[in-house]
């Protein structure tokens, strides 16, 4: 079978390895994750459905370093740092279990000094996120992730709306019309 990626088809593509790090920026330090469907990660043994930036770029670092043979050292996450957040819990639900875990999205920040080399290493684990998913029970649609790069917000897919009912009362009227 053969592909084309289509520019307005974000959640299509294809890079291998290589392509991944040397497209990724080695000067941009705000990475935007959209957590697309409910995202979960195993503590011991426990889930925990909060994106932490330990989390969420070990998840990518332990699939990166297992899969490619480019590894990058477990250090690079350290000058990662979480600014804003607008995330919810939702429930996934198999034949066996319910799952609970994170929709919405999450800005993470690179500071300090760094070499252009590590800034483009965790910019590679930033795209990784489309092919790898974040967390666990990505194989059954679980932590599908999309990384709003600069270039492609245009085209970003949104998360899909919460299946729960609002929590928050209406502040509009109701308006019947008979």
């Amino acid at each position: 079978m053969i592909g084309t990626q289509q520019v307005d088809q974000p959640w299509a593509g294809y890079a291998s390895y290589a392509q991944l790090y040397e497209q990724a920026s080695d000067r941009t330090r705000k990475l935007p994750f959209y957590l697309c469907t409910p995202t979960n990660f195993r503590i011991s043994d426990y889930d925990s459905s909060m994106p932490t930036r330990d989390r969420l770029f070990n998840s990518l670092l332990k699939r990166w370093n297992h899969y490619s043979n480019l590894p990058f050292e477990p250090d690079i996450i350290k000058a990662i740092y979480p600014s804003e957040y607008h995330i919810h819990s939702e429930i996934a639900t198999d034949s066996r279990s319910k799952f609970i875990g994170s929709v919405g999205h999450i800005t993470f920040n690179i500071l300090g000094d760094l070499m252009p080399s590590t800034i483009k290493q965790i910019n590679t684990l930033a795209s990784f996120s489309l092919y790898s998913g974040i967390g666990r029970k990505t194989p059954m649609g679980m932590g599908q992730t999309f990384y709003a790069q600069p270039t492609t917000t245009s085209h970003m897919p949104r998360p899909k709306p919460s299946l729960k009912p609002s929590l928050k009362p209406s502040l509009k009227p109701k308006v019947v019309i008979s």
